[in-house]
């Protein structure tokens, strides 16, 4: 038990390490923050930075949902690999080396944790997420859409139920994060994906 509360506490500290605005600074030595939305995540870092950058911070944001979680599974089975994720996730959208301010909106982690527990799931998630952004190049709709697909694509493939519970919890959380989006793509206003550092599309 102690060793499996050290690991969901270490997935929420891996979670939490902000790589969207520590790469930036890196090598740009600038405040994402203070550019395009404003937001830590990999989408704006590629908007403001371009792709190297963008491709980067989201391989790193993928890469500290899905240790954790597979560490979790691997040592403790489907809870321990669940908790340790959703804690990554959880220190992805509130930081604690960011204060508790807002952090990302946990489409790149939740799709490593999603990767670790349910991984056809997750990649077929990643299919979807292609199609609906080379057909609309809106990242925030292809993020819904592939958060959407991952619960029943989770269900499709045999996931086991604490996992399938997970990852429409997972789903919901994302959706949440992008409600601002929501509003916007109904509404029409919502710019579609492009290189443009003063655009607001995060």
């Amino acid at each position: 038990m102690i060793a499996d509360a050290i690991l969901v506490l270490a997935g929420y500290l891996l979670g939490s390490i902000p790589f969207g605005l520590v790469l930036p600074w890196l090598v740009r030595h600038e405040d994402v923050r203070t550019r395009g939305s404003g937001n830590v995540g990999a989408s704006n870092v590629w908007r403001v930075y371009g792709r190297s950058l963008g491709i980067a911070v989201a391989l790193l944001d993928v890469a500290k949902g899905f240790v954790p979680a597979a560490l979790g599974l691997w040592l403790g089975g489907d809870w321990v690999g669940v908790l340790a994720g959703a804690a990554a996730m959880v220190g992805h959208a509130r930081p604690v080396y960011l204060r508790f301010s807002k952090g990302g909106k946990m489409v790149a982690t939740a799709g490593g944790v999603a990767l670790a527990l349910a991984p056809l799931a997750a990649l077929g998630c990643a299919v979807v997420w292609l199609v609906v952004f080379g057909a609309a190049r809106f990242a925030s709709l292809a993020s819904i859409a592939a958060a959407l697909a991952l619960p029943f694509l989770s269900f499709a493939f045999g996931a086991s139920w604490p996992i399938v519970v997970f990852m429409s919890l997972a789903a919901l959380g994302v959706l949440a994060l992008h409600r601002q989006n929501i509003r916007r793509l109904l509404a029409g206003t919502e710019p579609r994906f492009s290189r443009a550092p003063a655009a607001r599309t995060d």
